[in-house]
């Protein structure tokens, strides 16, 4: 018997949502997506309006149904895959008392500051903080983008709103609240705060750190299971997503515990490397490791069984679409009449992305000597700075935007091999590593990432919906329809391999080797174009009435 289940990807930019039969296998039976917006002010903070992330669940759900005339009755359940580390915080009705604030968000300086970064260090954090928190979450708020500080934050500078907080959700969270009227956090959730004790005998937010960081543990909601189901739809969220009242709803989980469930990366020592909006190296891990100096921690997963070995790159797949509206746009020659690609009778390409992609297809490895960085909107691992920003290193007169976009590509895969070396340190990372997001859909990327790592890449079949396969797993071990999370690994297909080309992964050796240095070169640079004390500069001339300022939020 056939049984269909519905996923929502909730990304930075849009909504993807999913509708999955499960049978023998894991099938596709439609999917629709909507955007959003995500605001970048000019104080460092990222925001979004989370009316946005449920208006697009509705309009995709129905759009989802309509396509193969499923029933609304036939859904046997619905789960979530979200982005992760964002403060949504609510009222009693469970209403957002402000916008939520994304886990881009580096607004919190003088929070962060304030919190960890006093007295006697050891890697840049109070030593009396970071052993208590290492002692109970094997973990430590060590950047200015983790919940708390952004909690903090709008404890001090919005008391009148923060007095109106009930509890503190993440993304997905706040959905399953629209949806049941439960307030909740999945266990991977409640861990990414990292006030949450996962040890075994413990499974509770830590009173101990939250008296440490300075949380009222009582804005802490109910933690539960991934897979267990949180509540069902109630009469008024099924009628505005068109769904039967009472239809099951599973916590689901985040994009860093799910995406590397539908690749197929589930068993200890499994990598996978993801290429979204954001980026990732993952590993599975048995037991919790940590490098403070590298900035990689293991994670809780979806699966109860394992921890995910987790370096994060915050702008990976954002570093291409600055590429598109920057570089292609105005000069490739796609948009003379401002209209997609797509829409052209003219191309024989899909997207803008195809043709970067072929424009760029004979551009050899380094680029003609240009290096890029992708440190668009910071950077966390393996080193943890605000402040660093993207450079195009050694552009020529010869230099033109093909080799500019290229390097761009070499930049990202260059920063992922650095937090997969990182992770190399403490434990084995695997030897074929499994790539998905977006960004493996390109043949180019994967075959630049393979040269880079020199190590060999596989892609799974949609590899861009790896959340929502992930997702739909998890709902499918809720329902009993599967056994355990592990049995993903059968349910996944690969799709293509890549192996390394050695005269190229020596090209790359050379230019890795200079990619690194550029941090260490420039961190003083980024520091003074960046630094708390521009933005004091900044706010001095917006006091100013006569001086005319720029638009402080921009859309991306």
């Amino acid at each position: 018997m056939d049984h269909y289940v519905i996923t929502y990807d909730v990304g930075t930019s849009g909504v993807k949502t999913c509708l999955y039969r499960i049978a023998e296998a894991l099938t596709l039976a439609g999917s629709a997506m909507e955007g959003y917006d995500l605001s970048i002010l000019e104080n460092g903070g990222a925001e979004q309006n989370p009316s946005d992330w449920w208006k697009a669940m509705g309009k995709t759900t129905a759009r989802v149904l309509a396509e193969p005339h499923i029933p609304a009755e036939s859904i046997k359940g619905i789960s979530f895959c979200a982005q992760m580390q964002g403060l949504v915080l609510v009222d009693r009705q469970g209403e957002p008392v402000r916008m939520a604030m994304s886990y881009m968000d580096q607004r919190a300086k003088k929070e962060h500051r304030e919190g960890v970064m006093h007295g006697l260090q050891i890697a840049g954090v109070n030593i009396f903080k970071l052993l208590q928190s290492l002692a109970i979450t094997r973990a430590v708020p060590a950047s200015v983008k983790d919940p708390v500080w952004k909690y903090k934050w709008v404890q001090r500078n919005e008391p009148e709103l923060f007095q109106n907080v009930y509890k503190w959700l993440d993304v997905k969270e706040y959905l399953l609240c629209k949806c049941t009227g439960e307030f909740v956090m999945t266990e991977d959730s409640a861990y990414a705060t990292l006030l949450y004790d996962a040890r075994e005998g413990k499974k509770a937010f830590s009173p101990r750190l939250c008296k440490l960081f300075g949380v009222n543990l009582g804005h802490l909601p109910r933690v539960v299971p991934c897979a267990e189901m949180v509540g069902q739809l109630t009469a008024e969220a099924a009628a505005e997503l068109q769904l039967a009242e009472g239809t099951p709803v599973f916590g689901g989980g985040g994009d860093a515990s799910l995406i590397g469930v539908g690749a197929g990366a589930v068993e200890e020592g499994d990598t996978h490397i993801y290429f979204g909006t954001s980026g990732w190296v993952s590993t599975v891990v048995k037991k919790q490791v940590l490098d403070v100096t590298n900035m990689i921690a293991s994670i809780v997963g979806a699966s109860p069984k394992s921890y995910q070995y987790f370096s994060e790159l915050e702008t990976a797949g954002k570093c291409l679409e600055w590429v598109k509206n920057h570089l292609a746009l105005d000069e490739i020659g796609i948009y003379l009449e401002k209209k997609h690609i797509s829409e052209s009778r003219e191309s024989v390409y899909r997207s803008l992305y195809d043709y970067m992609m072929h424009a760029i297809k004979d551009i050899p490895a380094g680029s003609n000597g240009v290096i890029f960085t992708p440190w668009l909107h910071g950077n966390r691992s393996p080193f943890e700075d605000a402040n660093a920003r993207g450079l195009f290193f050694n552009i020529s007169i010869e230099t033109g935007k093909t080799e500019m976009i290229h390097a761009v590509l070499e930049g990202i895969c260059y920063h992922l091999r650095w937090q997969l070396e990182a992770q190399d340190l403490k434990i084995s990372t695997s030897r074929t590593i499994r790539f998905v997001g977006g960004g493996a859909i390109s043949p180019k990327t994967c075959q630049i990432l393979a040269d880079v790592l020199g190590r060999e890449i596989e892609t799974v079949a949609d590899p861009q919906n790896a959340g929502a396969v992930g997702a739909a797993i998890i709902a499918a071990v809720g329902l009993g329809l599967i056994g355990k999370v592990e049995d993903a690994k059968a349910l996944v297909q690969l799709q293509a391999k890549y192996t390394p080309n050695p005269v190229n992964k020596a090209t790359y050796d050379t230019y890795f080797r200079v990619f690194k240095s550029l941090y260490k070169n420039n961190k003083r640079a980024f520091g003074a174009l960046n630094g708390p004390a521009l933005h004091v500069a900044k706010s001095i001339l917006v006091s100013e009435p006569n001086i005319p300022v720029d638009q402080r939020t921009t859309s991306l």
